[in-house]
């Protein structure tokens, strides 16, 4: 009898956490979803400014930065950047005290405010990534509240949260699961698994529920046949491979900090530095006609359907965009505008290649850049197909994406995420020095 009660009690208690972690995944899929509707506003509203005039943007770039760098150091210490190195450096932490101030709800509450306020500034960035650290924080903190003791299983719960946050962000729960096992752990541990997994999928169904079955970019119908027209494979790779890799460079060396006198006035005075960054971004968008400002999702749709072809200069000043908005140290991630990047790059080198459909050369081109960015190959291959619901260029994907991260790897030795989080452990004032498991997953 004895042995039966404290069975009982035992399986109460696992129901008790199970439970707890899927109304968790689900609040995960809520609050994406709640945070893709304000980065909308945000990107509705500054098109309306735009609209009425758009020298305004002078003057709300540079201040929109400004505030944010101000309140991401002041309230929001741990909020700035991506969000996904701040993922990767806490599944590598053993003082759980910076975990919980790095994944606090405070720190996931600023991270989306933070967010949408540089979208509305004009910044180059995107939600994707920060939803990572979000979805790590919900997670983390279902995990406190249960008071669990071991940190195998803390850090499956952030495990689970990251790769949830990236399904109901991009609506890919594949991808959720490849970005959790090949980016964020870099490992697959049979005791974390089942959480990971039903934390994407009750996430992921969530976001269905409240937005619909949706593809991110719409359906395409493009292939990739066997043939000349898998000319368009290498050249991709190999071109969106370079672009990456240097875009991840310039990155890497931008955190660990800028040369000469810019990067003693980015230390010194990081707000004024942030308002000279959003001065730069502004007179980028008024250049380009708006089109280097936000996330560039709609730019992306648009060369992934064929419905508008951008110039070179698109995906150049995007870039240049992009690294711009990094270097400020705003709150925002990566991913989306990496995927403009990609897909303008695309479009541009579809021009040269006639015998291969304008369409799939977009989607070639959208996967290398992204592959040799992240250099997550198997990701990007899976978000890209995912998020056009295409199947028919898995191949091609895949093939591309592989040999852009052999590309990128040639020119940047180290992962970005996982740099940006040895360079993120290193800066933060109270932190210890990154532990050995952090340099290790950078190798």
């Amino acid at each position: 009898m004895r042995h039966l009660r404290r069975s009982a009690r035992i399986t109460t208690e696992q129901w008790r956490r199970k439970l707890a972690c899927w109304a968790a995944a689900v609040v995960v899929g809520v609050v994406a979803v709640g945070f893709a509707m304000a980065a909308d506003a945000a990107a509705s509203l500054r098109t309306h400014i735009i609209a009425f005039n758009p020298w305004l943007m002078l003057v709300l770039t540079p201040g929109g930065l400004a505030l944010s760098t101000w309140l991401t150091r002041t309230w929001f210490r741990g909020a700035q950047g991506s969000g996904i190195p701040q993922t990767i450096a806490t599944l590598h932490l053993e003082n759980f005290t910076i975990v919980d101030r790095l994944l606090s709800l405070r720190v996931a509450a600023g991270k989306i405010v933070l967010t949408s306020l540089g979208l509305v500034a004009g910044a180059s960035i995107g939600r994707e990534g920060p939803s990572v650290q979000i979805g790590a924080a919900i997670m983390h903190a279902c995990g406190r509240w249960l008071n669990l003791s071991t940190i195998s299983m803390r850090r499956g719960l952030i495990l689970a949260g990251g790769a949830s946050g990236v399904s109901a962000a991009f609506n890919t729960p594949l991808a959720g699961i490849v970005f959790a096992i090949e980016e964020l752990s870099h490992s697959f541990e049979q005791r974390t698994s089942g959480t990971m997994l039903t934390g994407v999928i009750l996430s992921g169904v969530t976001a269905i529920a409240l937005v619909g079955n949706y593809s991110y970019f719409g359906h395409t119908d493009v292939v990739v046949p066997i043939g000349i027209s898998w000319i368009a494979v290498p050249t991709c790779g190999i071109l969106g491979g370079i672009g990456g890799g240097v875009f991840s460079a310039i990155l890497i060396r931008a955190t660990r900090g800028l040369p000469g006198g810019l990067g003693r006035f980015a230390k010194g005075r990081p707000v004024a530095f942030a308002a000279v960054c959003g001065l730069l971004l502004a007179i980028l968008g008024i250049a380009s006609g708006g089109i280097t400002y936000g996330t560039g999702y709609y730019q992306a749709h648009e060369i992934i359907d064929g419905r508008t072809h951008y110039p070179a200069s698109f995906f150049i000043l995007k870039f240049i965009a992009t690294i711009i908005s990094y270097c400020s140290g705003i709150p925002g991630g990566l991913f989306a505008p990496s995927l403009a990047i990609g897909a303008g790059f695309g479009g541009w080198v579809a021009q040269f290649l006639p015998h291969t459909t304008p369409g799939a050369v977009v989607l070639l081109g959208t996967v290398a850049y992204f592959s040799a960015v992240v250099q997550s190959p198997l990701t990007a291959s899976v978000i890209v197909m995912e998020m056009c619901d295409n199947q028919q260029v898995t191949l091609a994907l895949l093939a591309t994406s592989f040999l852009a991260y052999g590309v990128s790897r040639m020119i940047c030795s180290q992962p970005l995420y996982a740099a940006l989080a040895e360079a993120f452990l290193d800066g933060m004032a109270s932190a210890p020095k990154p532990p050995p498991a952090v340099k290790a997953a950078v190798k």
